[in-house]
């Protein structure tokens, strides 16, 4: 009888230990696919992330193409080593520069004629161009002065004073946008001329430098880059270029032998058109940017 019971709890044991080994065999595989499951979860969201990132960087690097669709060709001077150029009330306004010869001229954009023309103190070599209400301020290159002109008269009215190089010069509405041949592009209060911030500008992800002349158009700043054939636009908010618009070959080789770099943009908003052009040019073009 003791025997019979002996048996009964060995084989109680056994089928206890039987359960209990079922029972740690499917907790472990329970724990073992949860651990599958997180990793394989993570290595999803490494490569979504990773093909989000990538898909932001190429979306951020693509810059699109325009070119320039010329509707008329005017007279420029020759002489006129071409800084700044704005568009307002049906003129064009130009500063030139070369210390001892920098000028403010008023332009007829029908004909080309200069209309209105003075001479910049010696001193200065006179750089970009922009409007401030009934002003005029043309930056100088190294003295870190800004010259305010009445825009009827040209009489002279007051000196600003910045930092650095003035290369180019344009107001966007709320603000001047400021150029130094950098990267960079400087925003400046309109009554102040104190900085008030700055962006940098990126071409496909890298520095854009070499910024000159700018203009200022429904919402986007244009630039020239000096010595290149090219203009870009840029987004002021984050600095990147969106399009660069191909402006070579408006000369011909003829044309071109005592011309100097492009430079030079204005916005016509009533037509929605540009005046483009370049230092010691003989021409001026009116022009659409298209695909």
């Amino acid at each position: 009888m003791s025997a019979v019971k002996g048996r009964i709890t060995l084989q109680a044991e056994i089928k206890n230990k039987q359960l209990i080994v079922r029972f740690l065999t499917k907790r472990l595989n329970f724990l073992v696919i949860a651990l599958l499951i997180v990793i394989a979860g993570g290595w999803v969201l490494s490569v979504t992330g990773s093909s989000s990132n990538e898909l932001s960087q190429t979306s951020a690097a693509v810059v699109r193409s325009l070119r320039v669709n010329v509707l008329r060709e005017i007279p420029h001077d020759i002489n006129a080593f071409t800084q700044g150029l704005l568009w307002w009330n049906g003129k064009l306004y130009e500063s030139t520069g070369q210390y001892a010869s920098s000028t403010l001229r008023r332009i007829n954009p029908k004909t080309g004629e200069v209309e209105r023309n003075i001479n910049i103190e010696p001193a200065y070599f006179a750089e970009g161009l922009a409007r401030v209400d009934n002003r005029l301020l043309i930056l100088t290159w190294k003295a870190e002065r800004a010259l305010v002109y009445d825009i009827q008269e040209f009489d002279f009215v007051r000196m600003l004073r910045y930092r650095g190089e003035g290369w180019g010069l344009c107001n966007d509405g709320a603000r001047l946008v400021m150029s130094n041949g950098s990267n960079k592009l400087t925003f400046l209060d309109l009554q102040t001329f104190e900085a008030t911030g700055s962006v940098s500008v990126t071409l496909r992800g890298q520095p854009q430098t070499q910024l000159n002349e700018l203009e200022c158009a429904n919402g986007f700043v244009y630039a020239n880059i000096w010595n290149q054939d090219y203009i870009v636009r840029i987004d002021p908010l984050s600095g990147r270029v969106t399009h660069q618009i191909d402006a070579s070959k408006l000369l011909t080789q003829r044309e071109s032998i005592n011309a100097d770099v492009l430079n030079g943009i204005a916005h016509n908003p009533n037509s929605d058109t540009f005046y483009i052009t370049g230092k010691w040019w003989p021409k001026m073009f009116e022009v659409q940017f298209i695909e």
